[in-house]
Order: C-alpha cells, then sequence, then structure tokens
C-alpha cells in the first residue's frame, strides 16, 4: 500500500472507531490497541493534526490537509511510518463490516482521484505537445 494511502487508511481507521465507540459498537483489541499506538506517535510527530482529528467530528477536519501531513511525517520518521503501516494493516485485517465499509470507501475516492489526475497529467501533456508543435510550426491532430 501506498504512503498516501496508508495515511489515509489511518486516519479513516481512527475516526471510523471513535465513531463506532459513540455508537456502543466495538473494534477489536488489535485495532484498538493499533489506533492508540498511532495516536501516541502522531502526538509526537504532528500534534496540530492529533488535535484536529481529536475535535473531529465537533469541528469540520481537513482530511486531505490531515492525510498529507501524516504522509510528509511519515516520509521522515520511520517509526512513525510503521506505526501508521500497521494500525492500516491490522483495520485491513479487522473483518469489522462497518469499518471495512469506511475502508472501502476510502480507497475507492483515493482511486478515483489518482484516475482523475491521471487523465489530467495526460491532457496536460497533450497540451504541452500542442503548444510544442505550435511553436515550431508543425501542428498536429491530438485526440484527447
Amino acid at each position: 500500500m501506498e504512503p498516501l494511502t496508508m495515511a489515509a487508511v489511518a486516519i479513516g481507521t481512527v475516526l471510523a472507531t471513535k465513531a463506532l465507540e459513540k455508537t456502543g459498537e466495538k473494534v477489536g483489541e488489535a485495532v484498538f490497541d493499533q489506533t492508540a499506538k498511532f495516536l501516541e506517535s502522531l502526538k509526537q510527530e504532528s500534534p496540530g493534526t492529533m488535535i484536529a482529528i481529536e475535535q473531529a467530528p465537533e469541528l469540520p477536519l481537513d482530511y486531505g490537509k490531515a492525510v498529507l501531513e501524516i504522509e510528509a511525517a511519515a516520509k521522515v520518521n520511520p517509526q512513525f511510518a510503521q506505526a501508521m503501516q500497521e494500525l492500516a494493516t491490522t483495520a485491513e485485517a479487522e473483518g469489522n463490516t462497518k469499518l471495512d465499509e469506511v475502508l472501502q470507501e476510502i480507497k475507492d475516492t483515493l482511486n478515483a482521484r489518482q484516475a482523475s489526475m491521471s487523465k489530467l497529467d495526460k491532457f496536460a501533456d497533450k497540451i504541452g505537445q500542442f503548444v510544442q508543435a505550435g511553436s515550431t510550426g508543425k501542428i498536429e491532430h491530438q485526440s484527447f
């Protein structure tokens, strides 16, 4: 799993665990323990992100910003990256239907965004080719 996806899954797991507990449902002990370990690491690496996650859903969480901050922290701290990976792996293996639904939605959203970005990258390349062709006087028909 790539770091961005792991970061999104880790945050999603934390938020889903919090939401499930509010409704009286419990996640498995392994997920609970890995969530606590991850949050402890997060407190050290990105206290602002930790506070924002703790305040959700009472205060809106900028999920994208949180994911990017966690991904950045994981790139510079191998122990934090390990805690993030362990949480994501444990959550995926949990077998809790509601947690699985949340994690699948996160992955689907990321995949859709990556597909859109890929299309935009291809479109930008075509524009670049068009601009270069125009500066050389050669313009070829390009289909998008």
